[in-house]
């Protein structure tokens, strides 16, 4: 049986441990993911309790999705804040020989602006996640209760915002709500 080929988005959490098997499975289908680490205090059953072991998972994932970028047509969305994955993924993805225009770089509102800069500067595709409407507010309260290192992530990044204010977007704005956010 040949399926036909579908056009839908997915965000995979790159903090549970059936992530590489899930990505396994969607990859005949083309889709486009987005990949995130996870944000949500799981149970150590179900997800990498430590930084570490998610960070390494997010770059075994993130090269899975890159690998696979032309084989499936993929549509990849590197969703993270952190620099070092963001530099490594740059370093799989030349090795790889795929352009700066085979995946996007995404990041919430006001964090680490000075990197959005530095990516678009350099010809990456950056996409920035603007939360708005009446779920705007118990989204993040929830993110931050859920995991208080957040609370110091957030604060450091809004002292950091005071000094750069722009916010660096590659592409022509995109108004997708997604549970009370634009992506």
């Amino acid at each position: 049986m040949v399926l036909p080929r579908t056009t839908f988005s997915i965000c995979l959490q790159a903090y549970l441990y059936r992530t590489a098997r899930d990505l396994e499975e969607l990859l005949p289908f083309s889709p486009a993911i987005r990949l995130v680490k996870g944000a949500y205090m799981e149970p150590p059953e179900i997800a990498y309790p430590k930084k570490a072991d998610t960070d390494a998972n997010y770059l075994a994932l993130a090269r899975m999705l890159l690998e696979n970028r032309r084989k499936h047509q993929l549509t990849i969305a590197i969703a993270t804040h952190d620099e070092a994955l963001i530099k490594r993924i740059e370093q799989d993805a030349r090795y790889l020989g795929l352009s700066k225009d085979d995946y996007e770089v995404q990041f919430l509102y006001g964090i680490k602006s000075e990197e959005q800069e530095r990516l678009v500067k350099e010809g990456h595709s950056v996409r920035v996640l603007i939360n708005y409407g009446s779920y705007w507010f118990p989204w993040y309260v929830r993110r931050l209760a859920e995991r208080p290192a957040n609370v110091f992530f957030v604060l450091k990044n809004l002292i950091s915002l005071r000094k750069s204010p722009t916010v660096a977007d590659s592409r022509e704005p995109v108004a997708t709500e997604t549970h009370g956010c634009v992506v």
